[in-house]
């Protein structure tokens, strides 16, 4: 089965968010922008979620067959450094994300 990936992102210069999106269908980008803004209308007003973005992305899921990809449905995830001790394993339960890192003690 092959899925193509869509954007969506908000922000201004300060914060920006970006919720991705996959789909087995690919759409022109004409398309894809068709249905954001059908969705936007829909839930400009009123949403539950915590930015716009991510309310379009979840009605795409709901109405469009789209899979909002979000960090629930991450299955892994690994830093990646020049060195073993820069590359490890992030671990995940249902709330948070811990990262284990080795400091060093400083002089003040």
């Amino acid at each position: 089965m092959q899925m193509f990936f869509y954007e969506i992102h908000e922000g201004d210069n300060e914060l920006g968010t970006a919720v991705l999106l996959a789909h087995e269908q690919a759409f022109s980008p004409e398309e894809f922008f068709a249905l954001v803004k059908k969705a936007r209308a829909l839930l400009a007003e009123a949403f539950e979620e915590d930015t716009l973005s991510e309310a379009i992305a979840n009605e795409l899921e709901r109405s469009g067959g789209f899979i909002h990809v979000t960090d629930d449905r991450l299955l892994a995830s690994v830093n990646v450094g020049e060195t073993d001790a820069d590359t490890f394993l992030v671990l995940a339960d249902e709330a948070t994300r811990s990262v284990f890192v080795k400091g060093q003690d400083r002089e003040n």
